[in-house]
């Protein structure tokens, strides 16, 4: 089965480039994923015109399955409001044979920090491990943090207690975006992955536009990062899962 990780859209924002959210939505239409998973900064200040962008953009991707979060740009303006009457929740999990993906709101109103909170952690364990399948969490905000991104601020204030969750309960990949950055650690037998920006030319030097592509195979998972500009791909990671 494939997913797609997209992140940080920032639709309407003046960096949004709208060549490459058309490009975004062309490929991933082609890929024929399973699920798309987007973590967060769909909009840019969480206005209701922009949801309406968002979601009008979100659904033409043609994919069933959508697990789709909020960043700390949709929290603004009362925008974790709208967030919840367009997507319906703020926690979606989906779950097949393969995979248990469960999504969280790391996001605080108003703020950039990052938060999950010890209310959240108990679905965490909930729904995580997931008793022989892959088992994924989705947020916005990173755990660690990521090089070449300048001084650390918005990480979640609450990262090292969420992160020996992970570790405990066995989470095998924890997807994030936020920093514009790709990027990859390990942390014992979890996987961090950290997606860059899809549409917005708020990227870091001169890297480019893209998104991760996860590909399982029985216990095998191969994780690649796809160039929005070319469609050129570069695998990161190929494992099998224990």
């Amino acid at each position: 089965m494939k997913i797609v990780h997209v992140s940080d859209l920032h639709l309407t924002s003046i960096n949004f480039v709208s060549e490459w959210g058309q490009k975004v939505i062309d490929m991933v239409n082609s890929t024929r994923p399973e699920i798309v998973v987007v973590t967060g900064d769909l909009t840019n200040e969480g206005h209701e015109h922009e949801y309406e962008e968002a979601k009008a953009y979100l659904d033409r991707i043609e994919v069933e399955n959508k697990v789709i979060v909020p960043g700390n740009h949709d929290a603004r303006n009362e925008g974790y409001v709208l967030f919840e009457e367009i997507f319906k929740t703020r926690y979606p999990c989906y779950e097949n044979e393969k995979v248990v993906l469960l999504g969280i709101d790391s996001s605080e109103p108003d703020i950039d920090e990052g938060h999950i909170g010890r209310e959240t952690y108990a679905r965490i364990k909930g729904k995580l491990p997931a008793d022989g399948k892959v088992g994924i969490l989705a947020m916005h905000h990173h755990l660690i943090p990521i090089p070449g991104t300048g001084r650390e601020r918005n990480i979640a204030v609450d990262a090292g207690d969420v992160l020996k969750l992970c570790v405990d309960v066995g989470v095998n990949f924890v997807l994030s975006g936020h920093k514009h950055k790709p990027w990859l650690w390990k942390l014992e037998k979890t996987y961090l992955v950290t997606a860059g920006t899809a549409t917005s030319r708020r990227l870091k030097g001169r890297s480019h536009p893209s998104y991760n592509l996860l590909e399982i195979e029985d216990r095998k998972v191969t994780l690649k990062e796809v160039n929005v500009t070319n469609q050129d791909s570069e695998q990161i990671l190929s494992i099998d899962i224990t």
